[in-house]
């Protein structure tokens, strides 16, 4: 298979980029700045000089707090720019591969009761913030547009580039005296290195269509930050607070598990469980 990689200098991006140089898959990847997806003759020219078969789109507005008072900036990168992507890939007979997220759900801690494995990919999709919204109307972007596309939905990511909850526990963990961390919010953390791979074997598999991806088990926000420390012998006190302490201007969900059932009886093998993709991820960020 021939790649293009959009959004590259990101952490998901970074992600696909190192595992596709330790294969001997032919690739090339741009930045937004290099491949703007809100501007079609930017990816028409892209795709014309580089013959993908398949598109990375990696490419994404991700400030869920941000997106409140952007949502055209948002609506731009995350459901405008996937239409021209999947209209254009479908035109040139590309493959796009999507990457979607755990806030297209409502989040009600209710439906801990209905769906005890997380949400199914069929489950209704009712996103109770902006940025939920922007990348929902992405997907349904993907869908109606005929294209041949794998969406995959992931919850908490986390890797070694770019910016996440562990990066970002860590270097608080220097500057503060104690931190403050939400434990009325439930989900699991989904890791770049994991996601990639269990994407690149789906397109090894021929599989289209929608799947979760991400680890076993499931926690709050304050029982990972606990665990980041344990791991890295952190001695900060973390406190566990509800989520109105912070008075974030984005509505958070308070459930935001995903069932990664079908992706694990697909692939033929259990998915790793978050704290051992903690562990593997602590070891590899300095």
């Amino acid at each position: 298979m021939r790649f293009l990689i959009t959004g590259a200098s990101g952490q998901l991006g970074n992600e696909w980029v190192r595992f596709l140089l330790s294969t001997k898959e032919d690739f090339t990847y741009f930045s937004s700045p290099e491949l703007d997806i809100t501007n079609p003759e930017s990816i028409e020219r892209r795709l014309i000089d580089e013959k993908p078969e398949v598109v990375i789109n990696c490419a994404a507005y991700t400030a869920v707090d941000e997106a409140e008072s952007e949502n055209e900036k948002a609506d731009l990168v995350n459901s405008i720019g996937v239409k021209y992507l999947s209209e254009i890939c479908l035109k040139r007979g590309i493959k796009l591969v999507h990457y979607s997220t755990d806030y297209v759900f409502s989040g009600d801690k209710d439906d801990m009761q209905e769906f005890p494995e997380g949400y199914r990919e069929d489950a209704p999709c009712k996103p109770i913030n902006a940025y939920g919204r922007s990348k929902h109307r992405g997907e349904q972007e993907v869908l109606q547009s005929g294209v041949d596309f794998l969406l995959l939905r992931v919850s908490w990511l986390c890797g070694i580039d770019g910016s996440n909850f562990v990066k970002t526990m860590l270097k608080l963990s220097t500057e503060k005296e104690a931190l403050n961390v939400v434990n009325d919010q439930f989900g699991v953390p989904t890791f770049c290195k994991y996601v990639v791979k269990d994407t690149y074997d789906l397109l090894e598999k021929g599989e289209s269509g929608i799947f979760h991806l991400g680890s076993r088990g499931m926690i709050s926000w304050y029982d990972f930050a606990q665990k980041i420390f344990q791991l890295r012998g952190i001695s900060t006190p973390v406190n566990p607070v509800s989520s109105n302490f912070f008075n974030a201007k984005a509505k958070r969900p308070s459930f935001s598990k995903l069932d990664i059932l079908k992706a694990q009886k697909v692939l033929g093998k259990p998915s790793i469980s978050w704290d051992e993709g903690l562990s593997e991820l602590l070891e590899n960020i300095k």
